[in-house]
């Protein structure tokens, strides 16, 4: 090869992703075999992998956060960060990937799996991280490996380059040929591939493969497109050269084969990784870093502990940080790492520092947040990438099992919020709960787990509330008097209030005419109030908007009349007027923009008409091939549990946005349901 390989580059970060159930956290397993950091693989199903080390990622047997793992081979240092597959937890895999330097592409031939293929590959291909798509399970495909790549070529921006073919016998893939190395290898169950000769028969069909790997080379490189059209065969080493060149420039994306499970094919990737993948200062020029020799991180990733505090996996990008260091965020926070370590999937090995490459957990640093650049020293650095959360699209409402807890539920929320910011919590300032929203179903399962087993909170769930209002139809004019004697000084009240619709969306106005000093100016705040207190719950046991109410009249008393008294005047006028204003029930009313792969589309639109949705329409969606929009508007109520059944009919890539558009009246036996509902609530 044209490079130099023989030395050590430097520590190297390669993310594994991939779509839910690929075989990540298998390969993860099989790569720390093959190189040596463990004696021998686990498996998922047994629970005894370094990855999926969490009680969490046990119970479920799927990856619900990262897991780290530092390996050597052949002289040189890499950390392998496993990414959860669900796109329930797409935030960790979207924070880590701006500051990794490539990206192991997991994936079958599945042609079911290829929407959720689609969304991995597209996020690497927007931040520009070199990439390889490692075909895992081969031993299981139905199809031959051209038609494979056929298939998954749509789900890829980049063109799929073929590195290796498989071989043939009886029907069974026993070995591949490496079409850049022109070598034949047969794979040995959890032991190194074996060099044989190639059968005539196969000798034909590596050679039409190596042709077809080095035309799509040749798209990007004049010279080695006159070499083909010479028919002159290009040395070994431009051709490893070119491959690890347009590799990095993300021109290609280079396809291996393996199984994960027998350890197949792994070698072949991690020398694939050395010659080939970029190191931490081709990362840092990606990322726009300058050459200043000061210690620079990028956060990738929060976690607080049961015990030990809060701790960040940090990708050093330039110069050192040693343990005691002071460090700024670009967020202005300041800290001072407490501890440095290096981390496999649970077992962590302390160290004293850490250099530009080194991936590594910085301890105590509670200021700073995900996503966040550490600078060594007393300056902020400029932020260097933000990994924006997705909408949120599920929610519960939660409680506190002990009020005891409230406080302590708080804190552990916090926590959570800080370490998964696709987390969120709302505060409802009407019903007074606490709502928790988050990307789907198993988020939020995970996020109970987690509150119970990390924090010690146990709390129950319940459905959040739905933000149903009411309006009148029709005006009225009333009274209002709140008259009490109890010895002393009394209570004394007296408002006359003119109270009548607004067109939707109004809200609530008050005005007041007085005239004569009927009601002097002073209690005239206090009446506003009042009227405010009486709208909170209408008749129908909903917050009352979109009228208007006037004070016209009054009287007052010298002695016994204040602000109190004027106040609780106005509240009971209201109170008392509103039924007789032909009170109405309103339901929020949402537009939802739902993508979705193009054969899930008329699912989707069924989903949404039992819904009593309206389709506004639907169109392709811009950049992505063989995906659509669905613009739709819905009720609230009926997007509770949307991502559930919308996720069930695409195999789990299906995602939507919502924004509030309007209030609308609700009628007949839906609104007395909802009613209904309300005042046992109440």
């Amino acid at each position: 090869m044209g490079q130099d390989v023989s030395s050590p580059r430097g520590p190297r970060c390669i993310a594994l992703v991939g779509s839910f159930q690929s075989g990540k956290t298998t390969l993860l397993e099989a790569i720390l075999c093959q190189t040596g950091a463990i004696s021998k693989a686990g498996a998922v199903e047994a629970g005894n992998t370094v990855g999926d080390s969490s009680p969490e990622a046990r119970l479920h047997q799927m990856s619900v956060g990262l897991t780290t793992a530092t390996t050597t081979f052949m002289g040189d240092s890499y950390t392998f960060i496993d990414c959860p597959g669900s796109v329930e937890f797409a935030y960790d895999t979207r924070a880590v990937l701006p500051a990794v330097d490539a990206a192991v592409v997991v994936c079958e031939a599945d042609e079911r799996k290829l929407p959720q293929l689609q969304l991995a590959l597209r996020e690497l291909e927007d931040l520009g991280i070199p990439h390889f798509l490692f075909l895992n399970k081969i031993d299981k495909a139905s199809k031959g490996i051209r038609e494979t790549l056929e298939m998954l070529q749509p789900a890829s921006r980049t063109p799929l380059v073929l590195r290796q073919i498989p071989i043939w016998k009886d029907d069974i893939i026993t070995g591949f040929v490496d079409l850049a190395l022109e070598r034949a290898f047969v794979y040995r169950e959890h032991m190194p591939s074996e060099v044989i000769d190639l059968e005539p028969g196969d000798l034909d069909h590596e050679k039409d493969a190596r042709l077809a790997m080095l035309e799509k080379l040749a798209d990007h490189d004049d010279r080695l497109l006159e070499q083909l059209l010479e028919d002159i065969s290009p040395p070994r080493d431009e051709v490893f050269d070119d491959l690890a060149s347009e590799l990095r420039q993300g021109k290609i994306c280079p396809v291996l084969l393996g199984c994960a499970t027998r350890e197949n094919g792994v070698l072949r990737l991690m020398k694939a990784l050395r010659h080939e993948t970029p190191d931490v200062a081709d990362t840092a020029r990606r990322l726009g870093v300058s050459d200043d020799k000061n210690g620079l991180a990028y956060v990738m990733k929060s976690t607080h502990l049961q015990h030990g505090g809060k701790q960040s996996l940090a990708r050093i990008l330039r110069g050192h940080f040693a343990d005691g260091d002071d460090v700024t965020s670009s967020g202005g926070r300041a800290g001072r790492v407490s501890s440095i370590f290096a981390t496999n999937g649970g077992a962590d090995s302390k160290r004293s520092s850490a250099v530009a490459g080194d991936t590594v957990m910085l301890g105590k640093l509670d200021a700073v947040k995900t996503c966040e650049t550490l600078s060594a020293g007393k300056t902020a650095p400029a932020a260097l990438i933000y990994a924006e959360p997705s909408q949120p699209v599920l929610a519960t409402a939660i409680i506190a099992d002990d009020r005891k807890d409230d406080v302590k539920l708080g804190q552990a929320l916090s926590r959570l919020t800080d370490e998964d910011p696709s987390l969120s919590v709302v505060h409802n300032s009407i019903t007074h709960q606490m709502v928790l929203w988050g990307q789907g179903e198993m988020h939020l399962r995970v996020a109970m787990e987690r509150l119970q087993d990390r924090f010690g909170v146990s709390v129950k769930q319940h459905a959040p509330p739905i933000g149903y209002e009411e309006t009148i139809r029709k005006p009225i004019t009333q009274r209002g008097r709140h008259k009490k004697q109890s010895g002393g000084h009394g209570q004394f009240g007296d408002v006359v209030l003119n109270i009548k619709p607004l067109p939707r969306g109004s809200g609530m106005a008050f005005r007041e005419t007085i005239v004569g000093g009927a009601v002097p100016k002073n209690y005239i705040g206090a009446v506003e109030e009042g009227v405010g207190d009486g709208l909170m719950r209408g008749p129908l046991g909903f917050p009352v908007i979109d009228v208007e109410v006037t004070l016209t009249d009054g009287s007052y008393h010298s002695v016994d009349s204040s602000d109190q008294a004027f106040r609780t005047a106005a509240r009971i006028g209201v109170t008392e007027a509103l039924p007789h204003c032909a009170p109405v029930l309103l339901e929020p009313i949402y537009v939802v923009d739902i993508v979705c792969p193009s054969d899930a589309t008329a699912k989707v639109n069924s989903i949404v008409s039992g819904r009593r949705g309206q389709i506004l329409g639907f169109d392709a969606r811009e950049g992505w091939l063989g995906w659509d929009v669905v613009r739709t508007m819905m009720p609230e109520a009926l997007i509770g549990d949307l991502i559930v059944e919308l996720r069930s009919a695409t195999a789990g890539a299906g995602g939507f946005t919502r924004q509030f558009d309007h209030m609308a009246e609700v009628t007949g036996r839906a609104a007395d349901q909802i009613i209904a509902g309300r005042r046992p609530a109440a």
